[in-house]
């Protein structure tokens, strides 16, 4: 086999998993189906854990933390300047490179807020994002009467990825438990869209449906790969990803066809900015 033809087997296998995993697990399919989608990123985890046990009709909004990375306290005319170590130390998490940097950007917050919206049908006015430096909190629930449920726990993938595996049952374990005295203090603050500009543009792109959502990630994915390489600056990120939105026109009800070509054309586009 050719490597081109090698290359086209590949895509039309991707193709084809993209399909079944748009036409059977959706979350609108599951319901149909009375299946569970149980999501294991611990921000999704756990509004999972709140929402199963309430009843719909009483939910409010989300409410997403966000640590706000290793630039928390970094004003943004020092962003420039910002190395590829300084972006990949993470004051909470041990993560791969990629969502390190996303991380840094608050770009993955805005990928969890697209993922939310789909997850458990809020619309995008009803999912809001705190800044939570300990990540203690991993996410909260809003309900009608105004009260709110917060799940806890130390950062730690473990117990989300125990719970998604598990589910319906809690089984005990020797992680570290969660104590409050310990923990002491939970600080939260308002995000600064116009320092994070990439969560705003996720919001954006949410809002605006269609095609937008795949140009936002490959042009970002993109970006990223390029300043890991140091071939941008850390503030060239959202600058690309913006670039790339006002590049390329919107399909509002695209086939699996145009989102392909779409993600191609996008990280063509930014490779060569």
């Amino acid at each position: 086999m050719t490597k081109s033809s090698d290359k086209e087997s590949r895509k039309e296998i991707m193709k084809d998993i993209i399909l079944q995993l748009h036409r059977g697990l959706s979350a609108e399919e599951a319901k149909n189906r009375d299946v569970n989608i149980i999501p294991v990123d611990s921000e999704h985890n756990a509004i999972y854990q709140i929402i199963k046990i309430s009843d719909k009709k009483h939910l409010k909004r989300i409410i997403l933390t966000a640590s706000g990375g290793p630039f928390l306290n970094t004003d943004k005319e020092k962003f420039s300047s910002v190395t590829v170590k300084e972006a990949l130390n993470h004051p909470n998490w041990k993560m791969g490179n990629k969502i390190t940097i996303d991380s840094a950007t608050m770009m993955n917050k805005g990928l969890e807020v697209i993922e939310a919206r789909w997850l458990f049908g809020f619309l995008s006015d009803q999912i809001e994002v705190v800044i939570h430096p300990q990540s203690i909190i991993h996410s909260m629930v809003q309900f009608v009467d105004g009260s709110i449920k917060a799940q806890l726990g130390y950062p730690d993938m473990c117990l989300p990825i125990q719970y998604a595996l598990t589910y319906p049952e809690r089984f005990k374990n020797d992680m570290k438990r969660t104590d409050i005295p310990t923990i002491n203090q939970l600080t939260f603050y308002k995000p600064d869209y116009e320092k994070y500009t990439c969560l705003g543009l996720a919001f954006q792109v949410l809002a605006d449906g269609g095609t937008a959502p795949c140009i936002l990630n490959a042009a970002n994915e993109v970006a990223v790969s390029r300043f890991l390489k140091e071939e941008i600056k850390f503030s060239d990120i959202p600058v690309s990803v913006e670039k790339a939105l006002n590049k390329f026109v919107n399909h509002a009800t695209p086939d699996i066809e145009t989102i392909f070509e779409c993600d191609r054309l996008t990280r063509e586009y930014v490779l060569n900015l």
